[in-house]
């Protein structure tokens, strides 16, 4: 009897969920559901997009004060995509989305949370000599009204079901998707789930990471939709997703999601893609982030306050040991099949996708008789929660001849760093794209050590009894470490533990130094960045997530820009690099953060420069009413003649007004700085182009190839659950 009611329950609540759902054969979505989304932002009577805004500023120069949408409370208003007058947009493609015509359950749909975004206009590469030698970047080349986008997906929001408790928010969406499909038949809005139904969600649930790879079209009245005729793919969390770590060896073997052995060095599936980069021979770095959540965290000597956590095997007196089979608390690592659970380590990487190529097709390296071409992980840059990439080119956006490739990336988590890697073999004229990716198989990673940095708030330097910020004409130095067993740098806290001539090799072999273990190999050190950094005393960073080389920049100089997003919790060292004790209750107070700007002391040739100087540009503030105020920058966009642009990712968290996210053009015009015919001096000045709504993200912001366009990704609405937000679907 009480089984039959059961049954009969069930039953009931089936029916009554469908009617919340719609559809009509495209996999029913919740119609009240909040979805992330791509959308395309142009003129409302076409042209350049950034001709337009610069414009606008220079308007605003001159007294004209209207146009710049002000950020908005949660509210019906606050739940658009608003835009600077004379702008408009629309929504390209959303979460669930189908991108073939193929409407099946197991056919490729746009997956959650959308972060990095990339254009590929349609002919980019017709330059090229043949079919495989580098004639154009893809970057400003190719068509401005047909091409192919590259989207990330990084996690999904909220409460994951459990055996007795149900989904909330993303994830109840997620369900009801499954439901709609046919996938899950059990009561999704009920506390009782059984492991055969956490199950079904969690493979599920895997297929909504990665990226995207889709075809777009700009129809007469300027709207993008998805050609959903052209052969659309998803790269995703699962087996049916492999790739090859190269650059160190000592991945252990892994499966794929049936338990067949998978080739020495594949590994299964990509996971936390946060943020990337376009590279210049024309595939994409993607950045894989919180990856410590699938299948748990290899670094787990680490506690939420970046205090040393002693008995994980990271102690003093011997080298470190890693756990890395998955954790059965973790995300993915709880489903029942063991085939499905992968080791820790074969997640945390830059991944190197080759788009349109089939995503189970790995990397075989043309030096090792290959074709070049597949997807990997760059286990040479070691492992972090990256958050992006960058390359050195030049002002094309094309690899400089005889140098070799110098690429930046950033690790996005409070007291994070960020690095340089420089190939080991120098880039020619005529390398073929396979040649050239091979390039990436050798190198040095370098961390950057910003000297003189003050620890109790990472934004400003410490000058004699003051600390100050860094400015253009007062900057702040600091110095490449090479990051590596064998280096003969100094450690920067070699002086503070007594031994001033110490090097960075000899302090991480060394299974004291610094109170941490001892690395023995480059392979350890580049499993555990952000330990190895630590033991050796590099500055702590405010959350470096977004790093942009800009080969045109207006100071005639290249330059490295850097999103310091915020850092409030406490830190792993104190001043001088040594190790806090567990019990200090030390707090960074840079809850706004900021834009800042990196120059090499070889502008011209990075690849060689031991040192640096830097300095803030914009500054971050906890208020976000007026004109100019911005919190916690995220990513950066590069215009084709050096503009700088960045979206936001914590206004509506951090200003006092919750005022909604937004996509800002940051004004560094010489001409700005001053004169008399200006009644507001807008240089460094950040003006909002676009507001995203409220409790969302603006993430991935990229210009079409004639910067007609802006695609602009609206990640997590209503993501806290408090803000009542269905954007994109009309309330």
């Amino acid at each position: 009897m009480k089984i039959a009611s059961r049954v009969l329950a069930v039953m009931f609540t089936s029916a009554a969920l469908m009617s919340f759902l719609v559809g009509e054969g495209l996999g029913q979505v919740d119609p009240k559901a909040p979805l992330s989304a791509v959308v395309a932002i142009g003129r409302e009577k076409g042209g350049d997009v950034t001709t337009f805004v610069k414009k606008k500023v220079e308007d605003f120069a001159f007294g004209e004060l209207d146009g710049f949408p002000l950020p908005l409370e949660p509210g019906a208003d606050a739940e658009l995509v608003r835009t600077m007058k004379g702008l408009r947009s629309n929504v390209v493609v959303k979460w669930f989305d189908p991108l073939t015509t193929d409407t099946s359950p197991s056919a490729p749909r746009f997956g959650a949370n959308n972060d990095y975004v990339a254009y590929f206009g349609d002919g980019w590469d017709k330059n090229w000599k043949g079919s495989d030698i580098p004639g154009s970047a893809p970057q400003f080349n190719g068509s401005g009204k047909s091409g192919w986008l590259w989207v990330n997906h990084e996690y999904v929001s909220n409460d994951l079901p459990a055996a007795t408790s149900a989904p909330t928010g993303q994830h109840l969406s997620l369900a009801k998707h499954l439901f709609g499909l046919g996938i899950l038949n059990n009561d999704v809005t009920a506390d009782v789930w059984t492991q055969t139904d956490l199950d079904t969600f969690t493979r599920n649930y895997k297929r909504q990471l990665g990226g995207s790879w889709l075809k777009i079209t700009k129809d007469s009245s300027g709207n993008w939709s998805v050609d959903r005729g052209a052969r659309a793919l998803r790269y995703d969390s699962t087996s049916s997703t492999l790739s090859r770590i190269t650059g160190y060896q000592t991945v252990l073997p892994d499966q794929d999601d049936t338990g067949t052995p998978l080739p020495a060095g594949v590994v299964a599936g990509i996971a936390g893609d946060c943020s990337g980069a376009q590279t210049p021979w024309g595939t994409i770095i993607t950045a894989e982030e919180n990856v410590q959540d699938y299948y748990g965290d290899l670094e787990t000597a680490w506690d939420n306050n970046q205090k040393f956590v002693a008995g994980k095997g990271f102690d003093p007196g011997s080298n470190i040991t890693f756990t890395n089979e998955a954790s059965a608390a973790s995300e993915f690592g709880r489903i029942s099949d063991p085939n499905g659970r992968h080791n820790r380590d074969t997640l945390g990487y830059l991944v190197e996708i080759d788009p349109g190529t089939a995503p189970d097709k790995f990397y075989n390296s043309v030096k090792a008789g290959g074709d070049g071409k597949g997807h990997r992980k760059l286990g040479a840059v070691g492992r972090a929660r990256w958050e992006n990439a960058t390359f050195v080119t030049d002002d094309k956006w094309e690899l400089i001849p005889s140098q070799p490739i110098v690429m930046y990336a950033a690790n996005d988590r409070r007291s994070g760093r960020f690095y340089k890697f420089v190939t080991k073999e120098v880039y020619r004229k005529g390398m073929s794209r396979g040649e050239i990716r091979a390039l990436l198989d050798e190198g040095a990673l370098y961390v950057a050590h910003f000297a003189g940095l003050d620890n109790r708030n990472g934004n400003t330097i410490i000058s004699g009894s003051t600390s100050v910020a860094p400015t253009e004409t007062a900057r702040g130095s600091g110095r490449w470490i090479h990051l590596s067993v064998t280096s003969k740098d100094v450690a920067p806290n070699a002086s503070a533990l007594g031994s001033a001539s110490k090097t960075v090799g000899d302090a991480l072999r060394d299974v004291s130094w610094n109170g941490i273990g001892g690395f023995p190999t480059d392979d350890d050190v580049r499993r555990a960045l952000f330990t190895a950094e630590a033991k050796i005393g590099v500055m702590e960073l405010n959350r470096p997530e977004d790093l942009e080389w800009n080969p045109r920049d207006p100071s005639g100089t290249p330059r490295l820009y850097i999103a310091f997003t915020n850092h409030t919790g406490g830190t792993q060292l104190d001043q001088s690099g040594k190790l806090l004790k567990a019990d200090v209750t030390d707090r960074r107070n840079d809850g706004n953060g900021g834009i800042w700007a990196l120059q090499e002391s070889t502008p011209d040739t990075p690849a060689g420069s031991k040192t640096f100087s830097f300095f803030q540009v914009a500054k971050g503030a906890n208020g976000g009413r007026d004109n100019f105020e911005f919190a916690a920058p995220d990513n950066i966009m590069i215009d084709r003649k050096g503009g700088v642009w960045f979206g936001t990712d914590g206004n509506f968290g951090r200003t006092s007004g919750k005022a909604a996210d937004c996509l800002y053009y940051l004004d560094l015009d010489l001409s700005h700085r001053e004169g008399p015919m200006l009644f507001n001096v807008t240089f460094g000045k950040a003006f909002r182009v676009a507001c995203v709504p409220s409790d969302a993200e603006v993430t991935g912001p990229a210009f079409s190839s004639d910067q007609e366009t802006i695609f602009l990704a609206v990640q997590h609405p209503g993501e806290d659950l408090k803000n009542v937000s269905t954007f994109p679907q009309p309330r």
